[in-house]
């Protein structure tokens, strides 16, 4: 169990100083408390030793309406570590930044890599099927939802497109109401390829032309993989593109020593996008 941490004991219910609060203080929200959050929340904020992540746990707890156990499962599968990580050193509004009045948040805001799907119940397995993951994830929506990020709906799946007398169909479609997008997203199984990124630009192109309204912000394709591949990442229009992404996805919830190499090998990526565009 999470030590609480110090700072925090004297608001935790149960302790001499909550049970000596008059009952109609308690029944108010302290001050600097969400008035959205319970005192459940609470209880596992405080077993948050590091005060920035605890900030930022509370505060998206409190935008996004987690629940105690959806807050604790966010804790549990690190998402303050891995949003911080897929920002580079500027993170994600970890540090106390307000996002300015009209500024726009960009998907790069909201997608994050890698994903941790252990709600799926799937084995981390070469022979498992891509079809098998977009079942579960379909199973499991509610929970994937919330791993995908702030705002999203879901829309379809295996959406159909037909492009002369050829036929495509999208693993899964989304939209976010923040971002004011569609997101595409296509299931792979082993390394990421070339060939992957290319149909995915395709996809993007074809479902901008066909479904895309006066009003939305550009499309977004997400390749889920569970296997990213640098050289691809870096020769590939990965490093330029602001529209299509790769996630890698992992089966289980990681040790802190598994989740701190994936995140390094998360940051290589970004500073190999930073270089190029540097020399671009």
């Amino acid at each position: 169990m999470r030590p609480v941490a110090p700072e925090a004991k004297q608001y935790l219910p149960g302790t001499k100083s909550a049970l000596a609060m008059p009952q109609s203080q308690a029944s108010e929200a302290a001050p600097g408390f969400s008035p959205h959050l319970s005192w459940s929340h609470y209880r596992a904020l405080m077993r948050v030793e590091n005060q920035a992540a605890r900030d930022f746990y509370e505060r998206e707890a409190s935008e996004c309406s987690w629940s105690k156990m959806q807050l604790e499962r966010q804790i549990h599968s690190f998402y303050y570590e891995r949003t911080i990580a897929n920002h580079g050193d500027q993170g994600l509004r970890p540090q106390g930044r307000e996002r300015l009045p009209g500024e726009p948040m960009q998907p790069a805001d909201v997608l994050k890599s890698p994903m941790v799907l252990e709600f799926l119940g799937l084995p981390d397995s070469p022979s498992l099927h891509e079809n098998k993951l977009e079942q579960a994830i379909i199973d499991n929506l509610q929970h994937f939802l919330l791993e995908l990020g702030k705002g999203f709906s879901f829309v379809a799946r295996q959406k159909h497109i037909r492009f002369g007398d050829e036929d495509f169909f999208i693993d899964l479609v989304f939209y976010n109401y923040v971002l004011k997008c569609f997101l595409l997203i296509d299931l792979k199984i082993g390394k990421l390829s070339h060939a992957d990124i290319g149909q995915m630009d395709g996809y993007v192109r074809l479902y901008e032309d066909r479904f895309k309204v006066p009003g939305d912000n550009p499309t977004i394709g997400l390749l889920l993989c569970s296997d990213k591949s640098e050289a691809v990442a870096k020769y590939s229009i990965l490093q330029e593109s602001q529209q299509i992404f790769a996630s890698k996805y992992l089966p289980n919830l990681p040790t802190e020593d598994q989740l701190q190499r994936e995140l390094e090998k998360e940051r290589r990526l970004i500073e190999l996008a930073l270089e190029y565009r540097a020399d671009g």
